[in-house]
């Protein structure tokens, strides 16, 4: 979206100057002894700028292969041994994961995994946790009031929001969220709120961008998207009446999620790799937090950013209690739920 590159240029040269470019899908030549290959789960127009500038920062030539997480995550997976790989940046905690539990990362230095709290990090130490979102219901404030909204998330199969609430099934985010809901209130209580939910007329869209769009056009008035996508929206259209709800307490709707990377294991350049991973935990901290329209939380200690003002302090923000790290373990199940139930997730 234009507004997100303009944001984007006019963060870092706020922060940083940025030159050169990173880019494309690895070369098939070998790489140097100064050069780092990552696998990108994030998107190019987000974090090209970041990686230009750990370049320049380090001398370190990147080479990305950019793609959805889950499918870099399967792919490295098939890849084993002879990827060229040297880093996973995930989307998400849930791609991650699985690639973990396959035995596909190495262990982090201990002092790059104490700059995250415990809850946004791999037990094993094998990835760390570089921003967080937040799941929430964002609401067409033209047409309802804080006070309206539902404190649970089970409270949207009452029939009063019959027809008016939209999400977005088939999205990685969305599939992450039931995941957790499966670990922190069981498979068939999941099951019994997704029929409860079509039952209720479910708007379904294909992004949670679109959900929010829906949202600002009166289309629906509510949905379950993560919490940056608002401030998006506000970046591009500063007057649209949408604001973020957040579920109470442990509720499953409030769910804390991470992007996260790791470090494969064999990489032939572990130490560019190590650096990368400091470098996400430093001033890509300070990148994802203030320069971007996402205004994603940052995690780490130590790299003095702050989240933005508008956010609801991570702090305060419960979520469900759920390890992470199961998530990708759980993420085939997820898919075959939500189809089984007729959203088509697949």
């Amino acid at each position: 979206m234009p507004h997100k590159a303009a944001t984007l240029a006019l963060g870092l040269a706020a922060l940083f100057a940025v030159t050169g470019c990173g880019g494309g899908a690895p070369s098939s030549s070998a790489p140097g002894a100064n050069q780092l290959v990552i696998y990108s789960g994030r998107e190019q127009e987000l974090v090209a700028p970041l990686y230009e500038r750990f370049e320049k920062q380090t001398g370190i030539e990147v080479d990305v292969r950019y793609g959805e997480s889950p499918e870099l995550s399967a792919t490295l997976a098939e890849e084993g041994e002879h990827t060229k790989a040297d880093v996973f940046y995930a989307q998400d905690a849930g791609a991650i994961g699985a690639l973990a539990s396959g035995g596909r990362l190495s262990a982090l230095r201990p002092e790059t995994l104490a700059k995250v709290p415990a809850r946004f990090r791999a037990p094993d130490g094998t990835w760390v946790g570089v921003s967080g979102r937040v799941r929430v219901l964002a609401y067409n404030t033209d047409e309802l009031r804080a006070a309206e909204l539902p404190a649970s998330i089970f409270g949207l199969v009452s029939p009063r929001w019959k027809g008016k609430i939209g999400m977005p099934p088939g999205n990685a985010s969305f599939q992450s969220f039931v995941t957790a809901m499966q670990l922190s209130v069981g498979r068939e209580r999941t099951k019994r709120w997704l029929e409860a939910m079509k039952r209720n007329d479910i708007k379904v869209y294909e992004k949670n961008g679109q959900v929010v769009e829906a949202i600002a056009r009166g289309e629906i008035v509510a949905g379950l998207v993560n919490h940056y996508y608002v401030f998006e929206l506000r970046a591009e259209q500063p007057d649209a009446p949408v604001a973020n709800h957040f579920f109470a307490g442990t509720d499953p709707g409030t769910f804390v999620n991470v992007s996260a990377v790791g470090v494969l294991r064999g990489a032939e350049h572990a130490l560019a790799a190590r650096k990368f991973v400091d470098f996400l935990l430093g001033e890509g901290q300070h990148y994802l937090a203030n320069a971007t329209d996402e205004k994603e939380y940052p995690l780490a200690s130590g790299s003095g950013a702050r989240a933005a003002s508008e956010l609801k302090p991570l702090a305060s923000i419960k979520g469900p209690d759920v390890e992470l790290s199961g998530l990708g373990e759980r993420l085939r199940d997820t898919v075959e739920l939500i189809d089984s139930v007729g959203f088509g997730a697949s």
